[in-house]
């Protein structure tokens, strides 16, 4: 079965709880009328529980403990957020590598934790710009991934985000050779860990906007994007998920 793109946003830290649900209200009213795309909203903790959904939209965490519960103060279990009614968690997200000292050992911990609760990893990776610069982007990628799925045994359902640490809100975008290589080699990796890719989804992450999602949701390789900036305007985000609904119709149909 072919699944479906996915249009994900990541608000952050931004949107209090009462504005995080009528943000949300908004955005499915907008977009009511989607069927060929997963919709996924990931507000900050707080509105976990507040926010409501209904296929195609889910939600999903930014951030979890590996550890089911513990003295761990300010820390969320994978088995709280699926409470919430939750169904993924991001990990690995760069700013969590550059700010909070997740490791490659820690993102890998988180991601055995969150498929240990039946939850669906959006497991991101990327390069930096002087790691591109150097000729070190596939080194990066190979490292990262196969760290980070590292004692996985199965794909069951992981979503790959590719997001080069240079585009995420500065404005730059990857451009089509970029992204299209990356995400050729992301699946060759996988493909060397799973001898399998037919269940993995690659999404692309940096700078993505109204202006540029029909260009790169056409990118080879592309199974939609992790958006951060323009997931927190009603408008704009509706805007990207029925650019990827029409190219999604219009791949369905021939």
């Amino acid at each position: 079965m072919v699944k479906k793109p996915i249009v994900a946003g990541n608000w952050k830290m931004h949107k209090e709880t009462l504005e995080g649900v009528n943000f949300v209200e908004n955005v499915q009213t907008k977009s009511s009328k989607i069927d060929n795309v997963t919709v996924i909203f990931c507000p900050p903790f707080t509105a976990l529980f507040q926010i409501k959904v209904q296929s195609p939209f889910f939600k999903s965490a930014q951030n979890c403990h590996w550890e089911e519960k513990g003295a761990f103060t300010g820390e969320i279990s994978t088995s709280m957020i699926k409470s919430s009614g939750a169904e993924y968690v991001i990990s690995g997200h760069s700013e969590r590598r550059e700010f909070f000292g997740d490791t490659d050992e820690i993102v890998n911990k988180k991601n055995i934790a969150i498929l240990k609760e039946n939850l669906k990893p959006i497991f991101c990776v990327g390069e930096t710009y002087e790691q591109r610069e150097s000729g070190k982007t596939k080194e990066i990628l190979n490292y990262q991934i196969s760290e980070g799925l590292k004692d996985i045994d199965t794909l069951n359902e992981i979503i790959i985000a590719y997001e080069p640490v240079w585009a995420i809100g500065t404005g730059m975008t990857a451009t089509i050779e970029q992204i299209e290589e990356a995400h050729s080699y992301i699946k060759n990796v996988v493909k060397g860990i799973f001898n399998s890719i037919d269940d993995i989804q690659i999404l692309y992450g940096g700078s993505v906007n109204s202006n540029n999602a029909k260009e790169l949701i056409n990118v080879p390789g592309v199974d939609g994007f992790l958006i951060g900036g323009a997931s927190l305007d009603v408008d704009t985000f509706a805007s990207i998920i029925k650019i990827v609904e029409t190219n999604q119709e219009k791949n369905n149909n021939g």
